[in-house]
Order: structure tokens, then C-alpha cells, then sequence
């Protein structure tokens, strides 16, 4: 279902797809080295690979907390480790007017989950051509994320996924409710889940977000028992020295080991009736 984003390669392969890079561009340096070892990872089990990174955080809790090495600079870094490596990129979007800068140098706009009903985001987005990844809001249902599907189709624009991180559960945990999996692939959509921001503990009285990264095999080996069409993972060579949402991010070194488990878990299932 996503074979028209281009370089992306094995679609063929019928395996889930995998979008994964660092929270945030803080160097060129890192976003390369981690491209680079995710890349490498990806040809080896033929996985089909898109590159993220956010450009800039726009949802601080503090204002002291690190947001963009510069915007335009960002995006271009993002731009050529997609044009060096060819690979797909994807970078996060916060208003209509960052949806048609953005579209210039990736090819996956992802609307943050906080903002999955912003009618006019959704459209700007839509509006570009460009694949957009929508992040269902973690204060709606699965069931709810059909309405941001067709603003987007309604806007002339087919390519689209819906992307689940986790539903709120008091103030400070997040759960994953894998009902949700099959419920929003009626929409037609490849369905993603992000593992890592599931994790994640928000709302901490220090304004800087923890997280469960013990649990990123578990969440990540339910998802792919589930059926879903991609995983999203955010690592680091260093997740204690990343500059954003360190608390929650797998360390680099264990992608691959992760990416093993879940095409062997991928690979056992069989469809079957009930």
C-alpha cells in the first residue's frame, strides 16, 4: 500500500514497514550515523524503510526545552539523507503554512496526535500530494480517526496512514488498546504503531516527559501479532544524551536484534477464520 513513496523498497516482500530515526535533528552527524545503521539493518532482513525526524518541537511542556537547531536547516539535513542514502523521509508538520515549506524536502507529512483534528492542517497537508501520517490523538478512539481519514480523501488525496500511540490513562501512563489495530484498517489505510511514544509517561511534575523503554519488545511484538501494517521507533546511539524524549527512544544498537523478533513473529502467522 505504500509502494508510490518513493525509494521505498521490498514492498514486495509482504512484511510490515518500519518508520524510524531520531526524535529530533540535532546534527547532521547523528541523523546521518543513524540512517545509516537503520538502512544497513533494513536491506539485510528487507524491510521497507522511511526516515523520520522531526525538524523542530513545537508540544514543550517547558519553555527552556530544546525545540530545532534551526528550522530550515533541519529540513535540509532531513533532505539529504534522503537524497544520499535514497531513502523516504518523514518529518512532523504544526500548521498549513509548515505543510507546504515541509512538503519541499520530505516525502511523509506526519500530523502530531495532539493536533489530528485540525481541519485546516489536515487539508493544507492533503493538499501537497504528499503521503500524510496522521497520529490518532491519544483523547480519541480508533473508530473516531475515520473523520480525519476523509478530510484528507475528501481534499483529493488517497495516500494516507493512521498511526496509534497509545490512549491517556489517568495523567501520567499511556495503554494500548490493540482493538484499535484492526478497527482503523477498515478505513483502507496502512495502519502504523508507534512503539516508543506509547511509551512514553507525560505530564512529569519536572516538565520533562519519562518513559518505559523496557517495554518497547513487548509492545512491539503485540503490535506485529496484531496485524499491524508498520512499526514506528525512535532511537538513538545515546537515548540518556538525546535532546528530546530521550526517556522513551531505543537504543540503536538493539534495532536489530527487535527487527529479528518481530519478522520471525510476522512470518508464523497465518490468516485464519474464527
Amino acid at each position: 500500500m505504500i509502494n508510490s513513496i518513493p525509494n521505498v523498497k521490498y514492498t514486495s516482500r509482504n512484511n510490515f514497514f518500519l518508520i524510524a530515526g531520531p526524535c529530533i535533528v540535532e546534527s547532521e552527524e547523528l541523523c546521518f550515523e543513524v540512517a545509516e545503521k537503520v538502512k544497513a539493518i533494513t536491506d539485510k532482513l528487507q524491510i521497507p524503510y522511511i526516515f523520520k525526524a522531526s525538524y523542530k518541537k513545537a508540544n514543550r511542556s517547558r519553555l527552556d526545552s530544546f525545540s530545532t537547531i534551526g528550522e530550515e536547516k533541519s529540513l535540509d539535513i532531513i533532505k539529504r539523507v534522503g537524497e544520499k542514502l535514497k531513502l523516504p523521509t518523514l518529518t512532523d508538520i504544526h500548521s498549513a503554512e509548515e505543510a507546504k515549506i515541509a512538503a519541499q524536502y520530505v516525502d511523509v507529512l506526519q500530523i502530531p496526535a495532539f493536533l489530528c483534528r485540525q481541519t485546516e492542517l489536515l487539508v493544507a497537508a492533503a493538499e501537497t500530494g504528499k503521503w500524510v501520517n496522521i497520529k490518532k490523538g491519544q483523547f480519541l478512539s480508533a473508530e473516531s480517526m475515520k473523520h480525519a481519514v476523509e478530510k484528507v480523501r475528501a481534499s483529493n488525496n488517497n495516500c494516507i496512514m493512521l498511526t496509534e500511540r497509545g490512549t491517556m490513562f489517568g495523567y501520567q501512563d499511556l495503554i494500548v488498546d490493540y482493538r484499535g489495530i484492526p478497527e482503523m484498517q477498515k478505513n483502507n489505510v496502512p495502519v502504523i504503531l508507534d512503539v516508543t511514544h506509547s511509551l512514553q509517561q507525560p505530564n512529569q511534575s519536572s516538565g520533562v516527559t519519562g518513559g518505559k523503554p523496557e517495554l518497547i519488545a513487548t509492545i512491539a511484538k503485540a503490535g506485529i501479532a496484531v496485524g499491524v501494517d508498520g512499526i514506528f521507533i525512535e532511537t538513538h546511539p545515546n537515548p540518556s544524551k538525546a535532546l528530546s524524549d530521550g526517556a522513551n527512544m531505543l537504543r540503536l544498537d538493539l534495532l536489530e536484534d527487535l527487527l529479528t523478533i518481530l519478522i520471525r513473529i510476522h512470518t508464523s502467522l497465518k490468516p485464519q477464520s474464527f
